[in-house]
């Protein structure tokens, strides 16, 4: 597949009635309904406060695929990647039927749909349903599991979105797309599934590091017991995780929506038409996250209650008002900064302010 093209058909034809971070499953239903018929679209259950829980399904191949977005009702950008998907499946380009004819997809856009409306990371019983996949506490974590055995997928894309705080060495640019092949033991053994996996994501990088350069980062493997990727992946379905985060100014995450798009679609198409060429050890070859990227430092601030010059390290906090996502600066790090970036460098030449409330009262974006 030529990145290039993708990247223009997606800048021309990406579903322009859904964006910004607030997506919920009023945002996207009046797209899922003009889908084509072929697109099998089922009632699979509902939330905790009665919302529904869909899936689409679509392709006739034997290779068997579940994508599932947003099981954390603040993290939107896989689901805006995924409905992007279906507008570019329904295209009926050569290569969209080509993967139609190899693989049966189901989507399951918004796991969390009480959690969307509310913006926030647990569903309405404050559970984190990517900590309920063993205890099945919430009704989504039931439904979803349902799902997967019924679908019974070969391979798994598990969508969720990452803190600006997230880097990539070892130059610290913002880590826009993390992924991770999920370990099935404390050991992080490498199984045959977990080659698997890392073959799939190694094919992603290849591909999307010509156009997304130093921005790509390794996710941390430790194994999460109660995690669902960890566990899907232990369970034998080869479960990608893609952590969407930021791109320099892209607050709406609009520009990552796109890469997000784009990994997912060249993963699709590295199951669709393996490569023999790529291995599972250019998985490690993706360098690893970390964690020295904020949204502001202000150097050079003298606050009262400190003998020198500090640098004061903001870190947004999102906040829904009125249907919008407002961002709220909240101090993260105090100190010599040196060692971190951010999307906004300011020298405030020495400033004073009495201390770090004062300094937020005074904030000006």
């Amino acid at each position: 597949m030529k990145v290039e093209k993708l990247i223009n058909w997606h800048e021309t034809n990406k579903c322009k009635s859904i964006a910004g971070r607030y997506i919920t499953t009023k945002s996207i239903d009046p797209v899922l309904a003009h889908l084509p018929t072929s697109f099998k679209q089922r009632v699979v259950g509902e939330s905790a406060e009665g919302r529904k829980l869909k899936t689409i399904e679509v392709g006739s191949g034997s290779i068997r695929i579940l994508c599932w977005s947003q099981m954390h009702g603040n993290e939107s950008t896989g689901t805006k990647a995924l409905i992007d998907l279906l507008e570019w499946l329904s295209a009926a380009s050569t290569e969209a039927q080509e993967i139609l004819d190899a693989c049966t997809m189901v989507f399951m856009p918004i796991v969390n749909p009480d959690g969307a409306v509310a913006y926030s990371r647990v569903n309405a019983q404050q559970i984190d349903l990517n900590r309920d996949v063993l205890d099945q506490n919430a009704p989504e974590s039931k439904v979803l599991l349902s799902v997967l055995k019924e679908v019974n997928p070969e391979y798994c894309f598990n969508l969720h979105d990452q803190r600006t705080i997230f880097s990539v060495e070892p130059a610290h640019h913002p880590a826009t797309l993390s992924f991770l092949a999920p370990s099935v033991n404390q050991n992080r053994t490498v199984t045959e599934g977990r080659k698997k996996t890392m073959q799939v994501i190694a094919a992603i990088y290849q591909n999307l590091r010509k156009v997304l350069p130093h921005q790509i980062g390794r996710y941390s493997d430790e194994f999460y017991p109660t995690a669902t990727g960890d566990n899907f992946e232990k369970m034998g379905h080869h479960t990608i995780l893609i952590e969407a985060g930021h791109f320099p100014d892209d607050y709406q995450r609009e520009v990552v929506r796109k890469y997000n798009w784009l990994a997912l679609l060249l993963g699709i198409h590295a199951i669709a038409k393996p490569s023999k060429d790529i291995s599972y050890k250019s998985y490690f070859e993706i360098p690893n996250n970390e964690q020295y990227y904020l949204d502001e430092i202000h150097y050079n601030v003298k606050l009262e209650n400190y003998e020198e010059l500090i640098d004061l390290g903001i870190l947004y906090k999102e906040i829904l008002t009125d249907g919008t996502i407002r961002f709220l600066p909240q101090i993260e790090k105090i100190g010599h900064l040196t060692n971190y970036t951010a999307n906004k460098l300011i020298n405030s030449k020495g400033k004073t302010y009495k201390d770090e409330k004062d300094f937020l009262n005074n904030y000006k974006k």
